[in-house]
């Protein structure tokens, strides 16, 4: 089994900032490519920016220049640092982590976050 746990949504007014966290636990063997996606009603679920195991980040067009993505392979955790923030990010944000665990470490599984919420006040 795995668990992935989000923590630091909020709200915030426009230009501010906020960072979210998404931690690993259990069952891992190693992990793989580590993401966040959002999803604002009405929406499809989209990319925000993804980080492979090499540190090599990549990001949408979107939030290039105010995101930053990293990780901390010690830690099994993912980071999103999310400044200059516009109401337009507001949406719920998951995190998306692929993972190959214990017994099955052929294999790389796809886990998502519960998701939090993150609300950009105009």
């Amino acid at each position: 089994q795995v668990q992935l746990v989000e923590s630091g949504g909020g709200l915030v007014q426009a230009g501010g900032s906020l960072r979210l966290s998404c931690a690993a636990s259990g069952s891992i063997f190693s992990i793989n490519a580590m993401g966040w996606y959002r999803q604002a009603p009405g929406k499809q679920r989209e990319l925000v920016a993804a980080i492979i195991s090499s540190g090599r980040p990549n990001y949408a067009d979107f939030v290039k220049g105010r995101f930053t993505i990293s990780r901390d392979n010690a830690k099994n955790t993912v980071y999103l640092q999310m400044n200059s923030l516009k109401p337009e990010d507001t949406a719920v944000y998951y995190c998306n982590v692929g993972i190959r665990t214990l017994g099955s470490s052929w294999y790389i599984n796809e886990y998502w976050g519960q998701g939090t919420q993150v609300t950009v006040s105009s």
